[in-house]
């Protein structure tokens, strides 16, 4: 008897493996790998282009174009540098220092500032400025011309310069709004700007 139903459980088991096989052993409908995310991962696999290869039709300009070209490019740091070369080029103007301002300045730039220095001192005048307060800096325009980077700050100032010539010493306290125009090459290992251009600006 205990064979017969050995038998018969035998059998029994043959039939439900069977029917297990001829349902899991073929694809039914569609399969975890054949949905739409699977295909398209597995395009965009084949297809994806390199990062810099990729165009997506949108012209970059300004201050986004200068970050694309040089993602190291910090505007706070910038304006903290922009602050400092305006009080260098400042007191090195009143002062003649003519080595200083050759570090920092365009050669245009720098033709007009050694043109006034050379007039004040042929007057025989002299020249020395001191900051009130810290000067106030603003990004007014930001450029980008091939390689080429142009920003424009806007300089907010207080400072008291005192004057002496012929008719003796005089103290004066001047406010002054200015925009200034930086300029520096991308492709320029250099990292400093020049200074290319000064126009006066309403405070």
């Amino acid at each position: 008897m205990q064979v017969l139903e050995l038998i018969i459980f035998a059998g029994l088991a043959g039939v439900v493996l069977y029917q297990l096989y001829a349902v899991l052993g073929r694809r039914v409908g569609r399969q975890p790998e054949d949905t739409p995310a699977a295909d398209s991962v597995a395009a965009g696999a084949r297809q994806a282009p390199a990062m810099d290869q990729i165009d997506d039709g949108v012209d970059l300009t300004g201050l986004p174009a200068i970050k694309h070209r040089d993602p190291s490019f910090d505007l706070s740091r910038f304006l903290g540098g922009a602050k400092g070369a305006y009080e260098m080029v400042v007191r090195a103007f009143a002062a003649g220092d003519r080595e200083t301002l050759r570090n920092l300045l365009a050669p245009n730039v720098l033709t007009s500032f050694e043109g006034a220095i050379e007039e004040r001192e042929a007057q025989g005048r002299s020249e020395a400025v001191e900051f009130l307060h810290p000067p106030r800096a603003d990004m007014e325009r930001a450029d980008l011309h091939g390689d080429m980077a142009r920003i424009t700050v806007r300089f907010l100032a207080e400072f008291r310069s005192r004057t002496k010539g012929p008719e003796g010493e005089a103290v004066d306290d001047k406010r002054t709004a200015e925009l200034w125009t930086f300029e520096r090459s991308l492709k320029s290992r250099d990292p400093n700007w020049l200074l290319v251009n000064v126009a006066a600006a309403e405070a």
